[in-house]
């Protein structure tokens, strides 16, 4: 039988591929552009995928061609964009799969925030970006819909507000802007499971940002050791989060402030966590958390969701990103990676030839340094260490 891949994320195909075969399923990769995983349609076989080009954005063409797949067993959207087009061709054509209502509000921060704030779960409202002022800075102007990212600006004061009023007219967006207040302190990411209203927090993913106002992601780490009780404290929070946001099945990636008055969201994503998250997952907690996904799909209990997990290394990644706009030539420092500790593996986002453009987010990162060590520490350590000797090389 047949799960098709709704497009998916950078990385994560290889590990989609190994639960698909160990479930005795062909997996099929529905995309509008192959180029975006090149690397790893570049390390797997033929008969490991099977690749369909069409324009995922089309709804009518998706729905034509799954249903012109004889042993369809279940669909698997794995990104923000497809998300809700995923529950609605799962709806249409009778599949297991999240509520498209639900999804449509999970896709709406500004939705999602109202729904916490009616519950408790959070100190602030998001307001309408005319009357941000309503709020006092600092505050956040964002896309409701945004991802990567995008369409999001860190207002400080009156000035800062008129320009991202400014910037905001040019620039594309996937929902409507809103203002939200802005919550200081360090940023992480909650990494769960639901079925069926069950959430299991897997563990916690540490956030490096680059100087305010940018705030782009430099860094990560996985998984963060909290106390004991801090930890369960958080658990329950996160479990309280997303059933008050709707949230009833599959993964979410859940970032979060945790500031001087306790923990704040600051969205919710109803997938897995991008970049090399995936691989860090599976890595850190022993076993290939991409089963999952298939288990879901075809509308089965995730193992996952009870099993016993952990026992691996700690995990750091670090994105690589230019000083510049230009054309990519290559990297330099490369060839240094094998000497290093921590085992450094290189993973590219972009090749050489390619446009870096948007310096501000996750855009113009050119690829990802991963490393491990005993603590999640350690292995950021490692990665910085590793990243610090690779240079983006471009043509201006």
């Amino acid at each position: 039988m047949t799960v098709v891949l709704l497009e998916a994320l950078t990385f994560g195909l290889g590990r989609l591929a190994d639960a698909a075969a160990e479930a005795g399923r062909k997996l099929v990769l529905f995309t509008g552009n192959r180029d975006i995983y090149r690397y790893e349609l570049g390390t797997l076989g033929p008969d490991r995928v099977e690749v369909v080009d069409i324009d995922t954005t089309d709804i009518e063409a998706c729905e034509a061609a799954l249903r012109a797949i004889p042993d369809l067993a279940g669909i698997i959207n794995s990104t923000d964009t497809w998300a809700l087009p995923g529950a609605e061709l799962t709806a249409r054509l009778g599949l297991p799969g999240p509520d498209a209502a639900a999804v449509r509000v999970l896709r709406d921060k500004g939705a999602v925030r109202d729904l916490l704030y009616e519950h408790g779960l959070t100190r602030g409202r998001p307001v309408p970006v005319m009357v941000a002022e309503e709020l006092g800075f600092p505050l956040v102007v964002k896309d409701s819909s945004g991802t990567s990212s995008r369409g999001v600006w860190l207002v400080r004061d009156q000035a800062e507000l008129d320009r991202a009023r400014l910037e905001a007219k040019e620039t594309p967006l996937k929902g409507h802007l809103i203002a939200e207040p802005y919550f200081a302190g360090p940023l992480y990411s909650a990494e769960t499971v639901t079925w069926q209203g069950r959430t299991r927090l897997l563990g916690i993913l540490s956030r490096q940002l680059s100087p305010e106002p940018v705030r782009r992601e430099e860094a990560a780490a996985f998984p963060v050791a909290f106390p004991e009780a801090e930890y369960a404290g958080l658990a329950d929070w996160i479990g309280r989060v997303l059933k008050a946001a709707g949230h009833e099945q599959g993964f979410a990636h859940t970032e979060f402030v945790l500031t001087a008055d306790g923990p704040e969201v600051v969205e919710i994503n109803i997938r897995i966590g991008g970049a090399m998250l995936g691989e860090a997952l599976c890595r850190s907690l022993g076993t290939n958390v991409y089963s999952a996904m298939i288990a879901m799909a075809l509308g089965e209990e995730p193992a996952l969701l009870t099993q016993k997990i952990g026992g691996g290394p700690g995990i750091g990644f670090v994105l690589a990103y230019p000083a510049a706009e230009g054309v990519l030539k290559g990297w330099s420092g490369l060839d240094r990676l094998p000497g290093l500790p921590g085992a450094p593996e290189w993973y590219p986002t972009v090749s050489p030839g390619d446009e870096i453009r948007h310096l501000t987010d996750q855009r113009s990162c050119t690829g990802i340094v991963l490393a491990e060590g005993p603590t999640a520490e350690l292995a950021l350590h490692r990665a910085l260490a590793a990243a610090g000797g690779i240079t983006p090389e471009l043509d201006s």
